[in-house]
């Protein structure tokens, strides 16, 4: 039954948007874009082949495309207003925080989930590390029925700007939580009334220096809840655009192989490369992060673990 509920869980979740839609709003965007002399496309990048070649090719702007842009056309669809004055102030982003830092020390108090959810026995997805929120945003947007979204982010202003978000749009299978994951998931999730069917990691931050690598947020304690308390069937993906990150997030979940299975393991139609990476995104969006990596060239690391029925 549970790796039923889970499968019905992962296909909603991972059903990517019709690419006609997709194909549509994107030259209707971009039109407007380019009538207003604001971008120039100058490089190949994710849509040019799959949305809008010919708008491309037919543009002749005054400034060069940026990753914002991309940003901007992937999450078009959410519609979603400037939040950055007025409640909020400016929302700067630390593109590092220190989770050991005291201040973020004391477990966040686990919320009345009836009051967070309109149904709070739905299967839950935890992503760990929202960042402005878009991604989970437009997944709860797109699939209000099949499941609930938690967000713990530690930056506060964007947990902020996001729930304003939410609370525009009316949805009520999701929430942001300002809290430390390492801190803080174990008890929530064993106090949500529903099962935990999926946990996201999506591009971390890296903490490059290496005594600096007990900051990052996948450690043994993590991994321990996300395991202990991941329902049977239930997922874990993992990404990021820094390899160091990726292999220290990839080593510490394949060091669970009697708990977790590797995707390709199960599926094979799930490609990976010859080191063990997936091909391609699963979740049929791309975070910001994302994005912007793959504008500059980067690749993404992604792995998919599902918990042994």
């Amino acid at each position: 039954m549970t790796t039923s509920l889970c499968s019905q869980f992962f296909h909603a979740v991972t059903n990517p948007l019709p690419m006609a839609t997709k194909q549509a709003l994107s030259a209707r965007i971009l039109k407007l874009q380019f009538q207003r002399s604001i971008i120039r496309p100058t490089q190949p990048h994710y849509y040019q082949n799959c949305c809008y070649s010919n708008t491309v090719n037919a543009c002749i702007g005054s400034k060069e495309l940026r990753s914002t842009d991309l940003v901007a056309l992937e999450y078009a669809e959410l519609n979603l207003t400037d939040k950055t004055s007025g409640e909020l102030g400016h929302v700067r982003i630390r593109q590092h925080v220190n989770p050991l830092s005291s201040s973020f020390s004391v477990p966040a108090l686990v919320p009345n989930w009836k009051e967070v959810f309109k149904d709070p026995t739905l299967p839950l997805m935890v992503d760990i590390g929202s960042g402005s929120g878009r991604f989970l945003i437009w997944l709860a947007r797109k699939n209000p029925d099949s499941g609930n979204y938690l967000g713990i982010e530690i930056r506060q202003k964007l947990v902020r700007r996001a729930e304003l978000w939410v609370k525009e749009m009316a949805l009520g299978n999701i929430y942001f939580l300002f809290a430390n994951a390492t801190v803080s998931f174990r008890q929530l999730v064993l106090e949500y009334p529903g099962p935990l069917m999926f946990v996201s990691i999506l591009c971390p931050d890296p903490h490059f220096k290496k005594r600096h690598h007990k900051r990052r947020v996948v450690q043994k304690t993590l991994v321990d809840s996300i395991t202990d308390n991941l329902m049977l069937g239930g997922k874990v993906f993992l990404q990021s655009d820094v390899l160091d990150v990726a292999l220290d997030m990839r080593n510490q979940f394949d060091a669970e192989p009697d708990v977790l299975q590797h995707i390709d393991e199960i599926d094979p139609s799930m490609s990976c490369d010859n080191d063990g990476w997936l091909c391609n995104n699963p979740l049929g969006i791309r975070t910001e992060r994302e994005i912007h990596a793959e504008f500059e060239g980067a690749k993404i690391y992604r792995r998919l673990y599902q918990k042994r029925t």
